[in-house]
Order: C-alpha cells, then structure tokens, then sequence
C-alpha cells in the first residue's frame, strides 16, 4: 500500500478544515470519483481517494490517497480502520464487498448508497430478480445457466438470436450475442473468460436474454436523498462495445416514453432504497438507471449503477446541479428536490463525447484554444497518467439550439484537438 502525505495534496494547509469534518473515502478515483471528490469538497469533506493504482484523477484533488488492491478483503479492511471515514463511496465495482460489510456493520460507517444496493446492483442476477419480480417492471424475458448446458436450454427457451452475459460483469465484458445452438460454446467460454472473477477457479452463472428490438436507449439519473426520490431529465446516449461513447440531454422522446421512463427508474430505486433503510442503511445517491426503448415503443428496465453514470457527464454543462453535485449533495444529507434536478436553459439542447485514446505511452493534449473557439464548448481532461491499448482520457462539452448541433460541436472540438500518444 503506497500513502501519500497530506501536503503533497492540499492547496491550503490541511489544518484550515475542522477536525470535525466529514470524511469521505471514494474507493476508485477515475473521472467520475475526480468529479465526486471536487463537489464534496466544496461542501467541506475531507476527502481520501484509493485506486489501484497511482496518479488517478481523483489522487490530484484529494487530501490523501491510497494505492491498494480493493477486491482484496483484508487489505482493503485494513486500510478503513486506519483512516475511520464517515462515509464510504464505492465508484467502482472490483471492490471487496464483505469489507464493506463489516464497516457498515462493525463501524457503522455510511455506505453509498448502502451494503445492499452495492451487492445487488453488481450482481445481475440478484439485480434481474429485484426489478422484474420484486418491482414488477418490464424487462427482456430471462434465464439464468449454471453449465453450458444450462445456457442452451435457456436459449432456445428465450429464442435466437439471444445476449448472454456473466452475472458479474460490466462495460460489456464476457457478453456475446448468439445467433443459434452452435454459438453456445463459444458465448459460454467468453463469459467465462472475460467476467470480473475470472481466474478465482470458479464457475459463474449467466443469464441469457432474449434479444430486444431496440430502438434507443436512456439514461434516467435517479437521485435519492433525504427528500425522497427525484429524476433528472432523459440522457440519450450512443455506446460502442458496452462503453460510454457519447450522450445528449435532454432526449427528445414522446411524453408518454418519457412518463415510463421515469416510472421504471422510480420503481426500483424506490425498492432498493425501502429496502436499505428497512436495516438501517441511507440509500443516499445518484443512480444511473439504463433503459431500453423497443421499436414497437415498449419502454423496458435493464440496469442500474448505484453511482453516477459515465453517461451523466453531459450535466457538467447542461444542469445547474450536475449528477456529481447532487450524489455529494445527498450523501452528505442536503434535500434535494426537483428544482435542483433541472436544466440551466430549457430552451437548449447539451451534449457530451468521450475522447478514448489508443496507443502505448503518456497522452499529450495540444491544440486547446481552437478546440474552444465555438461559442457553448468546454472539456474535461481527466489527466490520467498514461495508456495502454486505449483509455477514455478526456470529455467534449458543447451547448447548442438542438441536441444534434450539440454533438456536431463535440465532433468538430474532437477533429481540432491535437493528440499525441508518447
């Protein structure tokens, strides 16, 4: 474990914060725990940024940094009773849940948004089970396979072609679409290969989903407070191999879309958060709730990360709260309502775009002042130390009249910059 002192992170001497403050552990610190750990900062926390690995964005924002493994459970315990925070922030999933388990119940530390939340939302099958059986929301018809044997009766149960995924996974990782029988070897195998445990020596379940006619997909950011919950205008976004590409707010949908939408994000993020309060725990957060919606109009539940969505950067630029001020908001108590929730200009349309670098070597960013020229653009360089195959460095902001001119701005800003990869 590497710890860097203090100083090396403060802009102003760490004694200028009370003692009393609030202490928050972000476990992960790329660009979204970055975004975290600014916005609760400026509401007075204290915070501790742990990776995997050194000079994380969050790491040159914090007050301190830890470089542990986190999906080791005694490492990871070890590190929360030598720093004690108040509340722990999980901003990944490769995380040693029963460390935050005995935190919560030991140490009765806040966990965002709770033990429970956290466990099921990075577990497919538990999180399938809750939205479809306990909540009662629409999804794609399912089954889950222990053998590859298993997984084919499930296929052809839910028909071809059909997606299989590992129940632990994420970002598209060991999912694969099979298009009759004779794919199922080999989508068995990918899911195993390519899960989150993969190499513990353990089999993981699957479930397989019967492939959905898809239209569009949403991103409905549900945010949970001590007011209770509220969602965020629609973010239409594009993916490219189970990762974040680019993403608009608001979506332009049919009133009635937009009206179930926000029924089915509600619906389970009311449950998870019933739930987690029914034992104790907050359910504070924002939630990423991702919906799918069909051709023929059917709007279906498909999965929610219990965190900001990399989907949500958009609202850097387009609310007067973004996704990461109202997660810092709620977490550390402060209502907040639907007024918080809204637009800066309702009369605009706001658009992000990843920039993913690919290359070996340090990534040098230059022709900056011509990449802003346009009128309603800005960016965020995430300042990640370097990249290896590729990496998503960088965000594209633009405001414009139309969602569509948004994202010819984010396009044109991404032809002017100058990368360089060395």
């Amino acid at each position: 474990m590497t710890t860097q002192p203090v100083s090396a992170h403060l802009g102003a001497p760490y004694s200028t914060l009370r003692e009393d403050s609030t202490r928050i552990m972000l476990l992960g610190s790329g660009e979204l725990g970055k975004e975290i750990a600014l916005e609760a900062m400026r509401l007075g926390a204290y915070v501790i940024a742990v990776d995997s690995y050194e000079h994380a964005p969050a790491h040159h924002v914090a007050h301190e940094f830890h470089v542990i493994d986190m999906s080791h459970e005694e490492t990871l315990s070890a590190l929360i009773r030598e720093v004690q925070p108040d509340i722990i922030v999980p901003e990944v999933e490769a995380i040693a849940t029963s460390a935050l388990t005995a935190a919560q119940r030991d140490q009765h530390i806040q966990v965002v948004p709770s033990v429970s939340i956290a466990q099921i939302c990075m577990n497919r099958e538990a999180l399938r089970v809750t939205a479809a059986e306990k909540c009662g929301v629409p999804t794609t018809p399912y089954r889950f396979a222990q053998s590859e044997e298993e997984l084919l009766d499930g296929a052809l149960e839910v028909g071809f072609p059909c997606v299989i995924k590992p129940i632990l996974s994420s970002s598209g990782h060991g999912q694969s679409v099979a298009h009759s029988p004779e794919d199922i070897p080999a989508s068995w195998r990918h899911a195993q290969e390519d899960r989150r445990t993969a190499g513990d020596g353990t089999v993981s379940r699957v479930i397989v989903e019967a492939f959905a006619p898809l239209d569009y997909e949403l991103t409905i950011l549900t945010v949970s407070s001590s007011a209770g919950v509220v969602t965020c205008p629609p973010v239409g976004h594009v993916q490219k191999d189970g990762d974040y590409r680019e993403s608009w707010q608001p979506a332009v949908i049919k009133q009635s879309t937009l009206e179930e939408a926000q029924r089915v994000a509600r619906a389970v993020v009311e449950q998870l958060v019933a739930d987690a309060q029914a034992v104790g725990e907050k359910g504070w957060g924002v939630f990423g709730v991702e919906i799918f919606v069909l051709t023929d109009g059917r709007v279906l539940f498909n999965e929610v990360s219990p965190r900001p969505h990399d989907t949500g950067m958009v609202t850097m630029i387009s609310q007067n709260l973004s996704e990461f001020a109202l997660h810092a908001r709620a977490i550390l108590g402060i209502p907040v309502h639907a007024n918080d929730v809204t637009l800066r200009d309702a009369s605009r349309a706001y658009a992000s775009r990843a920039v993913v670098v690919e290359g070996e070597g340090e990534v040098i960013f230059s022709n900056l002042p011509e990449a802003l020229s346009t009128p309603g653009t800005d960016l965020r360089l995430f300042g990640k130390p370097e990249v290896h195959g590729h990496r998503r460095m960088a965000v594209l902001l633009a405001s414009a009249e139309s969602a569509d001119e948004a994202r010819e701005s984010t396009a044109h800003m991404l032809e002017t910059l100058n990368i360089q990869v060395r």
